[in-house]
């Protein structure tokens, strides 16, 4: 069970001028230097303009990868102000590695207004990840088998471990004396991706939008290659590979897609709405002849609802998505990715923090999936600290996740069929992957957001439980 924990340790000095200083044009004289100009909306907020500035170091810990060290940055330009809370345009710059050797580098640009009324936003992004989650396709029908104390306990004779090294044979004594985690190295691979997409967004009629875009993938996987120990049966990614059922041509595969879409936009406040609806739904085709390994049709929609139950206080939210391949041929290396058009980057997989909270990453993979985030959000507190508008706000939220159409998971060579009985069945039908939990949230201006959660699954098939702490809010 893989526990994630994403730290921002300096968040609160974010309400220091300091790191979160506002520039404005003025026609101060050099010598004698007039007091700034505040000014407040009908909220009683001060109105942020010119460019803020939130710099966060980032201090991770993954039970599999180690500990995450890097920095990021906002940079938010409000102009005039006469759009805040909402920015006029917005980078976002990450730069983070973990221990074990995982690495990413983030840089996203979003400009509000970059030519009529149109909107221009860029993602794009490079991670190493050498111990990647794969805990196979359709839900259940993968079985997870390795609750870690269960196994260590009952499944000695796993794993082999390479005691010529130093790392083997502590690995080694640990297990043998009963100190050590049974080694998880069954359930991951490693992949490299390059990610950039360019998306633009103009008016159609009041909060009607029209979408277009442009995505690339170049995705590199293989074999996750642990130092110490090895499970004796390979990977569950090795014997997919083994049963003919991951459809790639090689390691290295490519996606190059043209995205369309519609959208309707009522929210008050980009980051942080308490009121509105925000409803998407797109079109992405990959084919072959624009640079693509393989084929690939997909749709997705996604709707969101802030509904205010106390003005500015108490707001019930939820998220509604859906994201199905089209075809007979759908690319396994495509299906952890869930696709976003806008300036939210491309989520990663089904699980963790992003999508579904306290469900394993990668747990729900299929042709066709979908998940749903309820939740309700709670402002207990608002001040004004050092020319920054501040809020504390509480929440309690339910998420879960099913596939609707699986993968096909025929032994295609008919080897090791023992194991495949052992971890795929597919007679089961998936059920619905869900959790539950409860959060705490640091707000400054609207737009920079800390996030402290903690979620727990209803099935140990899905993870036991996960705490979380990052930015902005999931939906």
């Amino acid at each position: 069970m893989k526990r994630t924990f994403i730290t921002a340790l300096a968040a609160l000095m974010l309400c220091t001028p300091s790191f979160a200083e506002t520039t404005e044009n003025s026609a101060e004289d050099k010598e004698t230097k007039k007091e700034k100009k505040v000014t407040y909306n009908e909220n009683g907020e001060i109105i942020k303009t010119g460019l803020n500035f939130g710099p966060l170091p980032v201090v991770a810990f993954d039970a599999d990868r180690g500990f995450q060290y890097g920095a990021l940055l906002n940079i938010y330009n409000f102009g005039d102000g006469s759009t805040y809370p909402n920015p006029k345009s917005w980078w976002y710059i990450e730069a983070s590695a973990y221990t074990g050797g995982t690495w990413n580098l983030y840089l996203n640009y979003d400009n509000m207004e970059v030519w009529n009324n149109t909107r221009l936003s860029i993602c794009t992004n490079y991670s190493n990840e050498a111990a990647l989650d794969f805990y196979g396709f359709n839900g259940y029908q993968s079985i997870y088998t390795y609750a870690l104390d269960d196994f260590f306990k009952n499944n000695p004779d796993e794993f082999t471990f390479d005691t010529s090294t130093k790392k083997g044979e502590k690995a080694a004594n640990k297990f043998d004396n009963g100190a050590g985690k049974a080694p998880n190295g069954f359930y991951r691979y490693s992949r490299q991706s390059f990610r950039a997409k360019a998306d633009l967004t103009g008016k159609i009629a009041k909060n009607l939008f029209w979408e277009a875009g442009y995505t690339f993938y170049w995705i590199n996987h293989k074999e996750f290659n642990p130092q110490g120990y090895k499970p004796v049966d390979g990977s569950l990614y090795s014997l997919y590979k083994d049963w003919g059922i991951l459809n790639d041509t090689g390691e290295n595969q490519f996606v190059s897609a043209l995205k369309a879409g519609i959208m309707y936009d009522s929210r008050n406040v980009q980051n942080n709405p308490t009121k509105g609806i925000w409803a998407e739904a797109h079109a992405i085709v990959a084919p072959k002849w624009l640079g693509s390994s393989m084929d690939s049709y997909k749709i997705s929609a996604t709707f969101r609802q802030y509904v205010p139950i106390v003005k500015d206080k108490l707001t019930f939210a939820y998220r509604l998505a859906y994201q199905g391949f089209l075809g007979d041929n759908t690319p396994w290396y495509l299906m952890p990715f869930y696709s976003n058009m806008g300036y939210t980057r491309d989520y990663d997989a089904i699980g963790g923090y992003r999508t579904t909270r306290g469900l394993m990453l990668d747990r729900v993979q299929g042709v066709h999936t979908g998940f749903y985030n309820i939740e309700l959000r709670y402002k207990f507190i608002d001040f004004q600290l050092w020319n920054q508008n501040i809020a504390f706000a509480l929440s309690a939220f339910t998420d879960g996740a099913h596939v609707f159409k699986g993968f096909d998971l025929t032994n295609k060579t008919g080897v090791k069929q023992e194991l495949y009985k052992k971890y795929i069945d597919t007679t089961r039908k998936d059920g619905l992957h869900a959790s539950a939990g409860a959060g705490l949230r640091f707000i400054m201006n609207q737009n920079f957001i800390v996030a402290f959660e903690y979620a727990q699954c209803f099935n140990k098939q899905d993870g036991k439980g996960a705490f979380y702490i990052n930015t902005g809010f999931l939906f």
